[in-house]
């Protein structure tokens, strides 16, 4: 008496059944890479960010504490100029008949004298710095130009004379000084790129010159 073959008949391949499971952890390891490359890039989505609010937050109070007495500045800048206009005012000895009224004025001259330097270095431990441009480049960016000065024995747009002193603090410009600058002399020299045969022959563009402020 012959047995029926379990395989040959309707019965299911345990080796067909358990096929589908390699294809089912392949996907779920597929899936869980992606969620982990996610969450990663996730978390350094948020320590650059929190980088970035911690460079700002510094350079935020770095600024609070170089620019806070910026006003104050500004209003005390206003004394240091009337200082310096008293001690302009005040008489100078022109010959042997004014020493003695020189004299009268010396203890008040030095005492106008001390106040001003005094002011001027407190400012100065705070931040804020007098500039006097004389015999430098005309900046636009820290000096005003009022009016210029025909002199042909140095470079154009050279500061002069300084009518009002400009003062900075910190990086920034707290008063643009106010300036003659020279015109007609030579234009300054400037470093020039190595230009090709079909450049050489181009004509330079003129140098620009600083705008006047007809205003003043």
């Amino acid at each position: 008496m012959s047995h029926p073959d379990p395989l040959a008949g309707g019965a299911p391949n345990p080796a067909e059944a358990a096929a589908p499971a390699p294809n089912l952890e392949t996907e779920r390891l597929a899936q869980l890479e992606r969620e982990n490359a996610d969450l990663k890039d996730r978390l350094l989505r948020a320590l650059a960010e929190m980088e970035n609010l911690r460079r700002r937050a510094e350079r935020d109070v770095q600024d609070q504490r170089a620019y806070a007495i910026t006003k104050f500045a500004g209003d005390m800048i206003g004394s240091a100029d009337n200082l310096r206009r008293a001690l302009d005012f005040l008489p100078k000895p022109d010959g042997e008949g004014d020493d003695a009224a020189h004299a009268a004025f010396r203890p008040l001259i030095d005492g106008v004298e001390l106040t001003e330097r005094e002011l001027l270095k407190a400012l100065d431990r705070h931040g804020v710095k007098k500039r006097e441009p004389i015999g430098e480049k005309f900046d636009p960016h820290k000096d005003q130009a009022v009016f210029e000065i025909p002199d042909e024995s140095v470079p154009s747009g050279t500061v002069m004379q300084v009518m009002q002193p400009g003062y900075l603090i910190g990086e920034r410009v707290l008063r643009p000084s106010m300036v003659g600058v020279s015109k007609g002399g030579p234009a300054a020299r400037q470093p020039e790129p190595q230009a090709s045969a079909s450049q050489s022959e181009a004509k330079p563009e003129p140098e620009a010159r600083p705008r006047v402020d007809k205003r003043a």
